[in-house]
């Protein structure tokens, strides 16, 4: 018979158990409907001051940087790693607010960036020395990122792909060929390849979802074609993405199918112009927002658009 304490920490540990496996079966859906308020941000690149800047212009944190966002769902695309010391504190931050917006009943949705691939693959080309130094060196940093270092894990427990309402968020983009994937399909591929043994088919292939630009870049029929086969197979109006650094700030491209979210909110990226931003999506309706600035609804184009320009 087990004693009073050894049943305790039996339950204790099945406890623990059950929320470890809820949390990781919630990072790993990819489909919400109903929500009536969506914030969508593009890559940090590291540089948490300005990230919290646009989620407190958003209206999702506090000056304390806990959730006031109730049931908003907030995205963010990919990239929160390299180019500027901050990443650690942005990716904790993260991890925070996933808890506390779920609690509430909203949602928080980190993506699977190229800039994470690249971590969790070895490769360090753009990691800023004051990231690593934030780990406490390289084999801290390294570990960290490791399949089952807290970092790594998590990272690798989040979605590429995921369709809130009429809407799918993606880091890069989606090429007609993976376009006409199921979102299960596209995310079990990507999480697959990051782990130990993966083919790498995925994560490295240029036209794959957190790498293609041609979204962002591409006008007339080759955009058309992908577009068809992104609103088609999932049965959503747009698409939005980030990767693709857009000095125009948020962007409207494709007659509205297509939102560039990335508009280089890292410092690192000022003198390119960027800026802080990000887009909110209302009762459906989508809105540009630059920190001080009242939010400017994004014009959708008619039916009658030209399908060759933005």
């Amino acid at each position: 018979m087990l004693s009073y304490r050894g049943t305790r920490q039996r339950v204790l540990f099945l406890a623990v158990l059950l929320l470890a496996l809820a949390s990781s079966a919630l990072a790993q859906q990819h489909t919400w409907a109903g929500v009536e308020r969506v914030v969508a941000v593009g890559d940090v690149h590291g540089d948490c001051g300005s990230f919290v800047k646009v989620l407190r212009a958003a209206k999702v944190i506090d000056e304390k940087d806990n959730w006031i966002g109730g049931k908003t769902h907030l995205v963010q695309v990919g990239d929160v790693l390299d180019r500027m010391p901050d990443s650690r504190r942005a990716m904790d931050l993260l991890m925070k607010l996933e808890g506390q917006a779920a609690k509430a009943g909203g949602g928080v949705h980190p993506l699977i960036g190229n800039h994470e691939v690249m971590v969790l693959l070895g490769d360090w080309h753009y990691v800023h020395p004051g990231e690593i130094k934030a780990f406490g060196g390289e084999a801290a940093y390294r570990k960290a990122m490791s399949e089952d270092g807290k970092y790594g894990k998590w990272i690798r427990g989040h979605n590429a792909v995921i369709k809130i309402n009429d809407t799918l968020f993606v880091h890069g983009g989606l090429e007609e060929k993976y376009a006409k994937m199921s979102l299960d399909e596209l995310n079990k591929a990507v999480r697959r390849d990051l782990r130990k043994g993966g083919t790498m088919r995925v994560v490295t292939d240029s036209y794959g979802p957190v790498w293609y630009r041609g979204n962002a870049l591409m006008n007339g029929e080759d955009l058309d074609e992908d577009l068809r086969a992104v609103t088609r197979t999932h049965d959503v109006k747009r698409l939005v993405v980030g990767h693709t650094v857009s000095r125009e700030g948020i962007k409207v491209r494709g007659g509205g199918r297509v939102i560039v979210i990335d508009t280089g909110i890292s410092t690192y990226y000022r003198r390119y112009g960027g800026r802080p931003a990000c887009l909110l999506i209302e009762k459906g309706a989508p809105s540009a927002l630059y920190p001080g600035q009242k939010k400017i609804p994004l014009a959708i184009p008619g039916k009658k658009r030209d399908a060759a320009g933005d």
